[in-house]
This record gives structure tokens, sequence and C-alpha cells, in this order.
């Protein structure tokens, strides 16, 4: 009988951090979980899936989190000789790199994008040069993995799987006129867009506010958006944007009173009610030099939702919405034509079921075959050890 896999994972990304890396990292967890055993690296206060065991260590500040991880991580290889060390992100790859060599095992990172991207001297010397060498890199974007390659990773050791998505709890069509969800936050009757992530500056939000939403209100005098997500204060190098900044922007056109923050929702029924209730769910990326969108999991959740997302046609956001099915992507920037297609899907909405199953496509147990796939451990078959290097 084949032995079972082990892999360990390292991450500094898992819940109660909010975020996509850290819903993909549970997940990431969860799906391998069905075929192997696995064991997580991580911050002390992160969860993990049930089943599956969690050597805490020292979160911050960052450097403290490299060395306690690093040095469990170490201690696990060495003790536990996992067939597989899997990086959660480019962060954790040295770390990674040097455990599995220290045992035998193989080396893996999934790539989400900033962590591929950044162009600070210290992470290219200190980071990269151990991206270069895993064994396998999986990349969440055809964006991401243009940039592995373009920073020297061997493009056949590239695997493209997008991230998946935890479809809504019931098949429920596409319902604007959600009265609860309204009622919960103050929300008048006119049409809501929606924003879900956190106010950073690659999101772009406050210049959405500023440029964008004043030319739909003139078209829709009764629009409003709700802001569902907060300043990012647990992101490594993402700058914030404030409410303050966005509220200003707000009020240099009158339209104050037609923003309202919500905050950070955690149980996903109530996120769910959120898609539900808006017409359209904006997303207005920015294109940063260094500071790349990996990829863009809110669009297709709401997709999932029947919700239509609007986006700037920037780094991974292409992949994750299907030009006339799940939505429109826009020149980056062009705050004309992102207002238009906001206008075109309040006046045309386009079919729910389309959108539900462009989806499915990325439902998390579809992403866990792949990945059990990509790193050799399906139906059971431990992957042969490797000392090359």
């Amino acid at each position: 009988m084949a032995e079972f896999p082990r892999i360990l994972l390292v991450t500094r990304n898992l819940p109660p951090l909010l975020g996509g890396m850290e819903r993909l990292n549970w997940h990431m967890a969860e799906q391998l979980g069905k075929e192997a055993e696995v064991r997580i690296v991580a911050p002390n206060a992160s969860s993990a899936p049930p089943g599956i065991t969690l050597r805490g260590v020292l979160a911050r500040p960052t450097s403290r989190f490299l060395l306690s991880a690093g040095w469990s991580a170490l201690q696990e290889a060495l003790r536990w000789r996992p067939h597989i060390v899997l990086a959660g992100s480019g962060l954790t790859a040295p770390i990674a790199w040097l455990a599995a060599r220290s045992s035998g095992a193989r080396a893996a990172v999934y790539l989400h994008g900033l962590d591929i991207g950044l162009r600070h001297p210290l992470y290219r010397w200190g980071w990269l040069p151990f991206i270069r060498r895993m064994d396998l890199v999986v990349s969440n974007s055809e964006a991401t993995r243009r940039m592995a390659i373009e920073r020297g990773v061997d493009a056949g050791r590239i695997r493209l799987l997008h991230p998946g998505v935890e479809p809504p709890p019931t098949a429920e069509p596409h319902a604007p006129s959600d009265g609860a969800f309204r009622a919960t936050y103050g929300l008048a009757l006119g049409p809501i867009l929606l924003s879900v992530g956190r106010l950073t500056e690659r999101k772009g939000l406050r210049e959405f506010v500023r440029d964008v939403f004043p030319l739909i209100a003139r078209d829709e005098p009764e629009v409003q958006l709700v802001v569902v997500g907060d300043s990012a204060s647990d992101a490594l190098v993402a700058r914030s944007q404030s409410k303050q900044s966005i509220l200003h922007e707000a009020a240099r056109h009158g339209l104050e009173a037609r923003i309202h923050f919500v905050g950070t929702i955690v149980e996903r029924a109530e996120l769910s009610r959120a898609y539900f209730s808006a017409a359209v769910h904006v997303f207005p990326v920015r294109e940063i030099s260094g500071d790349p969108e990996g990829f863009g999991m809110v669009a297709i959740e709401a997709a999932a939702h029947g919700l239509p997302t609007v986006a700037y046609a920037t780094g991974g956001v292409v992949d994750a919405v299907k030009e006339g099915t799940s939505g429109y992507l826009v020149p980056p920037h062009d705050a004309t034509k992102f207002a238009e297609a906001v206008c075109k899907s309040l006046h045309a909405r386009l079919p729910a079921q389309p959108m539900h199953r462009f989806a499915l496509r990325f439902a998390w147990p579809t992403f866990g075959a792949s990945l059990r796939d990509a790193l050799g451990v399906a139906d059971n078959d431990a992957p042969p050890k490797t000392t090359s290097g």
C-alpha cells in the first residue's frame, strides 16, 4: 500500500486574519487534507481546518515570525519527514525551501501576485532566489505566472491554479430587493453598488468615489455605495486608505450621504445577503507598478451570487471576470468607461445563471483536486522524495 502523503504548510496568512490569502491558505490545507496528512506552521492565533495539526509561532514583528517559523518548520521537517513542504506565499518560500532540502522533501510555493511583484531590493535579494529554486511554483493567475517568468522562474515549474470560491448556501437567484439587509444597515431603496475588500491604495476606492461615482450618480440619482471592509492593518506592505479621505472626496460632490461603510462582515451568510442585495459589484483596482492585483476572488464570489462585477482590466483581475458573462472589464484608470459599464449593468442586468455556472468552475473542491494533482498527491500516491538542489 502506498504511503499516505505528508505535507507541511508554512504560512503567515490564516484566519482570523481577513483577506483572500487567508481564505485561500485555510482551504488549501482543508483540501490537501482530503488526500494527505497535513501539518501547519503559522502564527499562534491562527485557526486550522478540523483534523489538521497547527504549530503556532510568534507573529510579530515579521522578522520574529520568519525566525520562529523557520526554526519550527525545520524541526517539523527533520522529525516528521514530510514529502512536500509548501509555502503559503512567497514570504515563506525561503523557509519552505530550507526545510524541504534538510529533509529530502519537495519544495513548493503558492504565489499570489504581490509576493513575486514586490520591487524592494531586500526582497529581490533574499526571497526571489528561493522562489526560483522551488520544485513547483503555483500561480494564482496568468498575470502572476508572467511575473514569475520575468523574474527568472522556470516556466516548466509553474502551474496556473486560480483560487477557489465558496458558493452561497442556497442557489437563490440574485435578489437586489432584499429588504432585511437594507434595514439592518439603514440603506435607502436606490440601487446598491457594492465594494468588498480592504481599504488599500491598490483597491482604489477613494479614486472611484472621486472620479467615477459622481458620473454614475448623475445618471442614477438614487444610487448608493456600500463598502464592506476596513483598513489593511495586518498587511505587510499595502498602504491603506482611510474612510475620512474617501468621504472627503464624496463631500466635494455632495455625495457623502450616499456612501455607507458597514465594516468587515465575517459571517458568510451575512456577506451573501450583501451580495444578493446589490445591483453591481465594483472593483476599481488601480494599476500600480510593484503592487499588482494577483487575482480577484471577490469577483468570483459576486458571480456565485449572480452579481455582475465592473472592474479595471489589470493584473489577475482579467482572469476573475468573464467579459459579458460575469461583468465588464474596462481600461485601467478610465473613469468614464467604468461609469458607463456600471450604468449599463444597472439598466440591462446580465442573467444570473451563466454567472453562477462560471463561478462554480472555481469551487473549492475543484481547486483542491487541481492542487493535489499539481503536487502529485492525488489518489494517495506519495510523491518521490528528491535531494536535488
